[in-house]
């Protein structure tokens, strides 16, 4: 599953293809449960999201002789990681929603200011959707929050792969990705 920067695009995925997708996909349906009275229109979303779940589940995961160490291996590591991402987005809520009342603002506020409506901007806050970079900015410089607070800087596993793949191409021993993120 590729980043997901608008959850309209879900839509367009045709099936799970590994376990971090299984986990993002299992969080992201919960947080819509959560959220779909506020906004119908995140039902058959949600929808989308089980039946991708329990398709994944019943390729991968049925048959349990055929399960393997490596396989639960993998499975530990994609609900550490995306663990790891809640907790930033936490985090980033968290402060938001501080300096939210250190200026008096509500979230329809920051919607007003970053032009969007008032269900998208409960998307955003709660993670569900991506803030763009464009967003970021203008939260930072308007309530003064620190980039790092507010731009998540991990990469998911695939990406870090062919970061990793392309730098030993290079043959660039200086270069190499640093670990500031659970990886």
């Amino acid at each position: 599953m590729k980043d997901i920067f608008d959850i309209k695009e879900i839509e367009n995925i045709v099936r799970l293809e590994n376990e971090y997708d299984l986990e993002k996909a299992s969080l992201l349906e919960r947080k819509l449960r959560l959220m779909k009275d506020e906004n119908p229109d995140l039902i058959p979303i949600r929808k989308k999201l089980r039946d991708l779940i329990e398709e994944y589940e019943n390729r991968v995961w049925s048959d349990l002789d055929s399960i393997s160490a490596s396989r639960i291996e993998e499975s530990d590591k994609a609900e550490e990681v995306v663990n790891y991402e809640q907790k930033f987005i936490k985090k980033r809520k968290d402060t938001i929603r501080k300096k939210f009342k250190e200026y008096d603002m509500t979230q329809q506020d920051l919607g007003v200011i970053l032009g969007h409506p008032k269900s998208y901007m409960s998307e955003l806050i709660n993670g569900v959707s991506q803030f763009t970079l464009k967003d970021l900015i203008i939260i930072h410089r308007i309530l003064g929050i620190k980039l790092d607070t507010l731009v998540p800087t991990f990469l998911q596993s695939e990406t870090r792969d062919k970061v990793r793949k392309s730098i030993e191409k290079l043959n660039k021993p200086k270069l190499k990705l640093r670990k500031t993120e659970l990886a």
